[in-house]
C-alpha cells in the first residue's frame, strides 16, 4: 500500500511505500528529503496540500515569535518532529506572518496544536506541552507512534 506524502520544500504529492516511510524517502520533483526530522514552515503557497495531501496525520503547532510559552515550546516541538516522524507531519504556523490561515482556523491563544488527518481537524489543544504529555495527547488520538 502507499502513502500520499506532501514534500516540505515543493509541495509536490510523492506516493511512497507506507511500508518503506521510515527509508528516508525523497521528492521525487525536488530531490529534498520528504522527512527533515524538523517541523515544516506553513505558509499560505503550501499550506493547502500540506494539511490536505497526507495521508499520515499533520500536527501543527500555532505560535507567534513574542509568546513566549511559544519559544518555551519550540525546542520540544522540535525534538518532536525528530522522533515522531514519519508517524506524523509536524508543522509550524507563524500566526503573526499567516494572518489569515490563523483566522481560518480560528486560534484564539497561542500556542494552540492542531492535529489533521486526511484534511481534517480532529483534536486541538492549547497550551505547551512536555514531549511524553504530547506523545501521549497524540496517542489518544489515535497517532501510533
Amino acid at each position: 500500500m502507499n502513502s500520499n506524502i506532501s514534500c516540505p520544500q515543493c509541495s509536490a504529492t510523492n506516493k511512497v511505500p507506507t511500508a518503506r516511510l521510515g527509508d528516508g524517502p525523497k521528492c521525487g520533483k525536488c530531490k529534498q528529503p520528504l522527512f527533515q526530522g524538523k517541523p515544516a514552515d506553513l505558509t499560505a503557497a503550501n499550506y493547502q496540500s500540506m494539511v490536505s495531501r497526507n495521508d499520515i496525520p499533520v500536527l501543527i503547532d500555532c505560535w507567534a515569535s513574542w509568546c513566549g510559552p511559544c519559544k518555551q515550546f519550540s525546542p520540544v516541538f522540535e525534538q518532536a518532529a525528530g522522533q515522531f516522524e514519519p508517524a506524523v507531519r509536524l508543522a509550524k504556523l507563524d500566526t503573526e506572518a499567516e494572518q489569515n490561515i490563523a483566522a481560518q482556523l480560528q486560534i484564539r491563544s497561542i500556542p494552540t496544536l492542531i492535529l489533521f488527518k486526511q484534511g481534517k481537524e480532529v483534536a486541538r489543544i492549547s497550551g505547551a506541552l512536555p514531549l511524553g504529555q504530547l506523545q501521549q495527547w497524540l496517542n489518544q488520538n489515535g497517532v501510533d507512534l
